[in-house]
């Protein structure tokens, strides 16, 4: 049929054979007031895309087409639309709808929604057409107004991609935090989060260290702002670092072989380890007493809130921060390309899938 329609996707049938992507059409969410059609130019290649195909999350409704780290252009804005006109260049995180009437979504703290919809992966209810929410390895996406964010002209699109989700995540918990000039901030793991992390922390004004188990990192988490990089390879690397830093934030996907006493250990008084990496396996076994000697604290957090996405996006226009990103063309071998260097930890640092004009010379 196309679009408007149905929209077109590189799409895994099933988890078992998570890397083989077939192009085929799918139904959108029915279109109502408030919502974009997008023309995708790129899309981001996220962790979560490939912990939900290969089933390190749990199950997934398959076929799924994944990515939710999309740029492109406005096509179609409902009647209700105030934000984004027809012919901007927008971009799409990791949520893509909320009800926007609870408490959390009337304090700005929307990625909170329990009704929250994912931009994959998840079930639209019956009035909005019933489908399953599809992602940005497509011709298109269809996203309501509040979940589109207009992107500054000097930031490259194949750049912003990245930054709708992996950007966003490691954002809000830094400002929340009230990260700046004066404080220690440790980053736990250089990878598409970490990057992220060391640039908006050092932007922010804040005294930036990395924590790694990949000495090779050093020189690139550097010139993305760090100040000290420590290896956790070696012994009793955490005793010089006690009492040190006021917020960490730990970015890796490898957690469940971490000696968290350790890590704890590096915390000034009352200092809180804060968690955006969510790994398939569960955290090592914590003891309350871990959190005794220095008053520490844990937590986590979901992407961010709109407010905060433009904040990041101004940051990043006016310091011009540049994030270290390879692209990869959009096809079934792009896909699966790019899929396995995340899950085999190739990429340096993000992935960004281009092309989109080649792959969908249709739409």
């Amino acid at each position: 049929m196309g679009y408007p329609d149905t929209f077109e996707g590189f799409m895994v049938q099933s988890q078992d054979d998570w890397t083989n992507f077939k192009k085929q059409e799918f139904k959108p969410k029915k279109f109502q007031e408030r919502d974009i059609d997008i023309e995708i130019e790129c899309c981001g290649v996220c962790g979560s895309d490939v912990h939900t195909i290969n089933g390190g999350w749990g199950g997934a409704p398959m076929p799924l087409c994944v990515g939710h780290e999309v740029i492109g252009k406005a096509v179609k804005v409902g009647d209700g639309v105030k934000t984004v006109k027809v012919g901007d260049r927008v971009g799409v995180g990791a949520q893509i709808w909320a009800c926007l009437e609870c408490k959390p979504c009337k304090s700005d703290n929307e990625n909170y929604c329990p009704k929250k919809i994912d931009t994959y992966g998840a079930p639209y209810p019956e009035e909005m057409g019933g489908v399953i929410a599809q992602g940005g390895y497509a011709s298109h996406i269809r996203a309501h107004e509040y979940f589109t964010f207009k992107i500054p002209d000097n930031i490259p699109s194949e750049e912003a991609a990245p930054m709708m989700c992996a950007g966003l995540t490691t954002y809000s918990p830094l400002l929340r935090a009230g990260v700046g000039p004066g404080k220690k901030v440790a980053i736990v793991g250089v990878g598409g989060l970490g990057m992220y992390a060391i640039m908006w922390a050092k932007a922010m004004g804040a005294e930036v260290y990395v924590l790694s188990h990949s000495p090779k990192k050093e020189e690139a988490a550097k010139e993305l702002g760090a100040k000290e990089f420590i290896s956790t390879l070696d012994n009793d690397w955490d005793k010089p670092w006690a009492f040190t830093f006021n917020f960490m934030l730990n970015t890796a996907d490898a957690t469940d072989k971490f000696d968290l006493a350790a890590y704890l250990g590096t915390l000034d008084v009352n200092g809180q380890m804060h968690h955006v990496g969510l790994p398939d396996k569960p955290l090592p076994e914590i003891k309350a007493q871990m959190f005794a000697p220095n008053g520490c604290s844990m937590g986590g957090s979901h992407i961010g809130s709109r407010p905060e996405m433009f904040e990041m996006l101004k940051l990043a226009s006016e310091k011009k921060l540049k994030p270290i990103i390879e692209t990869i063309p959009i096809s079934e071998a792009g896909c699966k390309e790019a899929v396995e260097g995340v899950a085999q930890n190739k990429v340096r640092y993000r992935y960004t899938l281009v092309d989109f004009d080649k792959a969908f010379p249709n739409r």
